[in-house]
């Protein structure tokens, strides 16, 4: 019952073996436009807004505004193209910085791109059910935060079907706000054409203005305050970089057109709105967003057979912005996983968040995102301004760290790169622009909900030293055995050992050929001298987000298992060993080795499963935590079973402090 209810909610296991799967899951260019591009246009509901209502007075410096920051997202792009270009296989501003600044400068980024996208879904939550609750009698405020919480996991049971899954079901709530924005903000500039030339001279006239009454330095400090506080405008650029690993072949064109799909929709939409609220002479109202007064200004009037639809159509553009943002929190559940395997790869964080699951998602990774922006959204109550100072730290962290890595890059290729020096400044120019906004934001917002996100990114990044330190210490420890095992002396024998097809046979399983695997099976024959006549050694391929890059990467792992194995077998056979292998490639481990035990037990009568462990002489969080107990879940799984499984341990001795 529960397997089949998992099943309808979840779907049914991929064929990691077809050819097609890749290509079937990828993403073409427009998909990918509406799953990662969402976030930065649903940023047009609110970041235009905090920049408008940051000049006060002096609106007509919104003109400058305008251009700035349609030049920004315009400059982020290009420089977020370059990266797709350098680093096609995804990774983006963690792979940049981790690669071209170096690991530190990398764990920095990587942490506060995770810690982003969990904001990343929080904040889209939390504005598209303030959008639409407007719509609604106050008394059900109370239900805000536990609807939140439920469209959260919502989206999360959605994600762990698939990512084109869930791309294709948001796919029209995407479509409808593109098409009401486009058409309302074409509006709104066309029907004002004969103002530019008002508006210029207004312009002109307030710039003076404002600088006899706050000073040339003055003003330039209001400009730089406006557009930074605009920043979350830009939020989601770089999300196309970091998931370049789930689109469509070839991988560099689709990642360059999406990102150009991004930044002509961003750019128009937001430059489009803030140049709408200067010709339209848009106020704020209290208890209304600038947004809705913009559109309620501009179908005010409008009729169809005298029925009212300027009303209607405001509150389906309205409603367009709401559930567009519950599409945005989409791009965290796709970039932050990736983000999170990534690290996972490098050793950063666990590396379960690496794994796949039977949909070829990344579980861990999804769940995690989940449960954190749940989390979140319980802390903040679900409060919109405190979730959009906490977001817009993070993205320019990672931002300036990506630029200054891409100038470095070009300034170190520049013997052999023909038109490095262009490429040099548009990436110096992307480093003082958003480490400026960075640098700003950071001190105005600091007192104002900054600190907790500076706080919680500072806390995972030591996080994830310690469990990289934790890796490091225990790969030195395994080195060692391999240095010792991996090439023993063994004479060769002049004939292979026969099977015996009633004797007592060792089934031992191993992962790579090394210290560890030939430790199991050096132990099995001490511990029973001469008692087994045959060994079947079993692994399990283990496909992971690094692995799943296509068919030829799977083709790839399924060779190197099926070279290890052979590496074992050779070396059982000198010891006198009558030896074979069974293997498969998979994304649940002990699952899989479930099942080859089961057959092996039918085909050979009197077998034992043995299995190496690590053993540390002082348990820790980490130990406990980081390590897979694959060994104990196997044993848990086949003792029902009648398959005997015996657990040797491999000591991990802790390092003695020199006095």
């Amino acid at each position: 019952m529960l397997e089949r209810l998992r099943g309808l909610i979840l779907g049914g296991r991929k064929n990691l073996f077809d050819p097609r799967i890749h290509h079937q899951l990828a993403l073409i260019a427009f998909f990918a436009w509406v799953g990662l591009g969402s976030d930065g246009l649903s940023s047009s509901s609110y970041g235009p807004e905090e920049a408008f209502l940051a000049l006060g007075s002096h609106t007509h410096l919104a003109l400058y505004l305008t251009v700035a920051m349609v030049l920004t997202v315009f400059l982020i792009s290009a420089s977020y193209t370059q990266i797709i270009e350098l680093f096609p296989s995804g990774g983006g501003g963690y792979l940049v910085a981790t690669k071209l600044l170096g690991t530190t400068p990398g764990v920095i980024s990587g942490g506060a791109l995770v810690v982003d996208y969990v904001l990343t879904i929080a904040i889209s939550i939390a504005s598209g059910v303030d959008a639409i609750s407007s719509f609604l009698p106050p008394v059900l405020a109370v239900w805000k935060v536990p609807a939140e919480v439920l469209l959260v996991g919502g989206l999360t049971a959605l994600n762990l079907r698939g990512i084109k899954e869930s791309v294709s079901l948001l796919m029209p709530i995407f479509v409808a706000f593109v098409l009401a924005h486009v058409a309302l903000i074409g509006y709104g500039i066309a029907t004002h054409l004969g103002d530019f030339a008002p508006m210029l001279s207004a312009t002109v006239a307030d710039t003076r203005a404002a600088t006899t009454e706050l000073g040339m330095l003055g003003v330039i400090a209001l400009f730089l305050r406006a557009f930074s506080l605009g920043g979350g405008t830009y939020t989601g650029i770089e999300a196309v970089s970091n998931s370049t690993a789930i689109l469509r072949e070839p991988r560099v064109e689709t990642g360059k057109r999406t990102m150009g799909y991004m930044a002509v929709s961003l750019a128009f939409t937001a430059g489009g709105i803030l140049l709408c609220y200067l010709l339209n002479r848009v106020t704020h109202e209290p208890g209304r967003t600038l947004n809705a007064s913009l559109w309620t200004v501009l179908t005010q009037g409008w009729s169809l057979w005298g029925l009212p639809v300027g009303t209607g159509i405001v509150i389906f553009t309205l409603l367009s912005e709401g559930a567009l943002l519950f599409v945005a929190a989409q791009t965290g559940f796709v970039a932050g996983p990736a983000t999170l395997a990534a690290m996972a790869v490098d050793q950063w964080v666990p590396k379960r968040f690496a794994h796949l699951s039977e949909r070829l998602v990344t579980q861990n990774g999804i769940l995690t995102m989940g449960f954190a922006a749940i989390a979140t959204l319980i802390y903040t109550g679900g409060a919109l301004r405190l979730l959009i100072v906490m977001y817009s730290i993070n993205v320019f962290l990672t931002f300036t760290l990506s630029q200054l890595g891409m100038v470095r890059h070009w300034w170190e290729v520049r013997r052999s790169e023909a038109h490095w020096r262009r490429r040099l400044l548009l990436a110096l120019l992307g480093t003082v622009v958003t480490g400026g906004i960075l640098i700003v934001t950071s001190v105005i917002k600091f007192t104002q909900g900054g600190w907790v996100t500076l706080a919680v990114t500072g806390a995972f990044i030591l996080l994830c030293m310690a469990v990289r330190a934790h890796y490091v210490r225990v790969r030195g420890v395994l080195k060692s055995l391999d240095d010792v095992l991996s090439d023993l002396p063994m004479p060769e024998r002049d004939s292979a050992p026969e099977l015996a097809p009633d004797g007592p046979t060792a089934v031992v399983l191993v992962e790579a050929y090394a210290g560890l695997g030939i430790h199991t099976l050096l132990t099995v024959q001490r511990m029973f001298p001469r008692h087994f006549k045959n060994l079947v050694f079993v692994s399990v391929g283990l496909v992971d987000s690094g692995q799943f890059k296509g068919t030829e990467s799977v083709v790839a792992l399924e060779q190197k298992v099926q070279g290890d194995l052979e590496r074992y077998v050779e070396l059982a056979q000198k010891m006198g060993f009558y030896s074979e292998y069974r293997f498969t490639l998979g994304t649940d481990l002990i699952e899989e080795l479930e099942q080859i035990c089961h057959d092996l037990q039918k085909e050979f009568r009197r077998s034992i499963v043995f299995a190496g462990q690590l053993v540390f002489q002082r348990e820790t969080v980490f130990t406990r935590t980081l390590h897979h107990e694959t060994a104990f879940s196997i044993q848990r799984r086949l003792q029902f079973a009648g398959i005997q499984v015996i657990i040797l341990p491999i000591r991990v001795w802790q390092k003695q402090k020199s006095a």
